[in-house]
């Protein structure tokens, strides 16, 4: 009987020897050749303090870096921060610690490191939560990661996730051990991916010592609160409101510019049977430029300056230059103006010659300075009486430009004091964003009228008449001046060339060449870009030629 018990213990150790050293070998297994692993070892001191060692190995003539970070999101507006003290390497190596961070750099071989961490103890509820990082932040793959656990007392639970930040991956395993302590272990956890151990132990065996603060620095006053929500949400119901109110404003001229619209019959008889043309409603040149891009451009006081010619206020004749090199042209008054003008058509004719002067070159104009900013204002005017616009489209830029640029410097100003000082910074942020977005958006402001929209659907017709009509189309007898009263409009909407290759005149009764002899579809163009060039000088005006409705 006693030999049967002697040999019954005998298996029993044998038995109970292998299964120790196989699991001491499963948890200290070899790495690949070639791979990073580390086997971490952490013991919970009686003062709360988590003495740590790790045994890295690292291929020769590889170098690796882990970087912890020591300030973890603990909630809203919280954040639990740690410190590592004491930090060594045994080995090729170096580490380096501040507030933010715990850095280490290894190179090839096997290094020691170890380190204490303080603040990684937490009350919960009736019981405390030990928790660190073992594993994270590494720049390259672990083969292998294990870890195991010893503290003054008998853990009651571990919880181990290992994966990217913020996951809810399990480990490969954890238990508790015998009771006695924690083992846990991950088997391939790729770089910048982490291994988050949390443990739990009995109220009152250590002192805790987490420490738990608000968020401070520009993370915090900028961090998504109640309040900076709402202004986020404030915010997108303006844009969307502004969205449905340009929407609204504009939707006359959308529906205009996607409508079909043919060549407009702008070809009518007189009493006489004559043909003229007649612009729709009674548009000037410079007022369909204004119409259509809702800025007064230099085209649109060139394509004045043609259409009073055309109706025998001015006189335009080419001339030779002095020297007999290139051409000049002369602007000549042959009737005074009068009330049958409009006041933009005035202030034209009131720059180009002022009053005592009825002659005037292309090349005078060039060394003199010409004021334009009466003919744009008059002409922004114009087009608001004539009730194409509710108000001054430049006026109407102009003011949700500065109230724009108002209101995202006090955004800005206002960023900066709540980050500095009461935080909600993103209160501010959100309203320098409205500010700059008012601003960019000014120049979708001005909103045409009824009126204006369905001016805007003729004017795409008046261009279709322009780009269609042949000769064929006009009687003989009234070419001329078809073609004299329609040009300054093809000229305002880029159709010139084709115009005046159309229709093009030697003589014309606005036009003269002074025995140069030169051909009308050449010379008027070059006209058009020496009128241009001045213009533009004086700085009044945008330099943008063809207005595309």
């Amino acid at each position: 009987m006693s030999k049967n018990w002697g040999a019954a213990i005998f298996v029993a150790v044998a038995l109970t020897s292998v299964t120790s050293f196989g699991t001491a070998a499963g948890a200290l297994a070899q790495p690949l050749p070639g791979t990073v692993s580390t086997e971490v070892r952490m013991k919970l001191e009686r003062d709360a303090r988590l003495s740590v060692t790790e045994t890295v190995q690292v291929p020769e003539g590889k170098t690796v870096k882990r970087t912890v970070p020591l300030r973890l999101a603990a909630g809203d507006d919280l954040e639990r921060q740690y410190r590592v003290t004491d930090a060594k390497v045994e080995g090729k190596g170096s580490t380096s610690t501040d507030d933010d961070s715990f850095s280490v750099t290894l190179e090839g071989g096997q290094s020691t490191l170890t380190y204490t961490v303080v603040g990684a103890v937490a009350p919960v509820g009736d019981a405390l939560e030990v928790r660190w990082q073992v594993a994270g932040g590494w720049d390259t793959e672990l083969d292998k990661v294990a870890v195991s656990f010893s503290a003054p007392d008998s853990p009651t639970s571990v919880n181990c996730l290992a994966g990217p930040v913020g996951s809810s991956q399990p480990c490969t395993s954890a238990d508790l051990a015998d009771g006695k302590g924690v083992r846990a272990q991950e088997i391939k956890l790729g770089a910048g991916e982490r291994v988050d151990v949390a443990i739990g132990l009995s109220a009152g065996v250590v002192p805790p010592n987490a420490v738990v603060v608000e968020q401070s620095g520009l993370a915090a006053a900028f961090a998504l609160t109640p309040a900076s929500g709402a202004a986020l949400g404030g915010l997108l119901v303006l844009l969307l409101g502004g969205v449905a109110l340009l929407w609204y404003l504009r939707g006359r001229d959308a529906a205009a510019l996607a409508s079909e619209v043919g060549a407009v019959s702008v070809l009518v008889r007189d009493q006489d049977g004559r043909v003229a043309f007649a612009s729709p409603d009674g548009v000037l040149p410079g007022q369909v430029g204004t119409v259509v891009d809702e800025h007064v451009d230099v085209v649109d006081v060139t394509a004045t300056v043609i259409d009073l010619a055309v109706r025998n206020y001015l006189w335009i004749t080419e001339t030779g230059q002095e020297g007999g090199f290139g051409h000049d042209w002369q602007i000549v008054r042959r009737n005074p103006v009068d009330d049958s003008l409009s006041g933009y058509e005035k202030a034209v004719c009131e720059a180009l010659l002022p009053q005592g002067a009825d002659v005037v070159s292309v090349s005078d104009l060039r060394g003199r300075q010409i004021d334009l900013a009466l003919v744009r204002d008059r002409l922004y005017s114009d087009v608001v009486e004539k009730r194409w616009f509710v108000r001054r489209p430049d006026a109407e830029r102009n003011l949700f430009w500065w109230a724009g640029i108002v209101i995202a410097v006090l955004g800005v100003a206002a960023t900066v004091v709540l980050a500095l000082t009461v935080g909600n910074a993103l209160f501010g942020l959100v309203v320098a964003v409205g500010g700059v977005a008012l601003a960019f958006g000014a120049r979708s402001m001005p909103a045409r009228t009824k009126r204006g929209s369905e001016l805007l659907e003729h004017v795409r017709g008046l261009r279709g008449y322009l780009a269609g009509v042949t000769p064929g189309d006009v009687p003989e007898a009234d070419r001329e001046l078809v073609f004299s009263r329609s040009l300054p409009y093809a000229v305002v909407l880029g159709e010139t060339e084709r115009w005046i290759g159309t229709f093009g005149q030697q003589d014309l009764y606005w036009y003269g060449n002074s025995g140069t002899g030169s051909d009308f579809r050449r010379s008027f163009p070059a006209f058009l870009g020496a009128l241009d060039g001045v213009l533009a000088q004086a700085g009044h005006l945008r330099s943008l030629r063809t207005p595309n409705p």
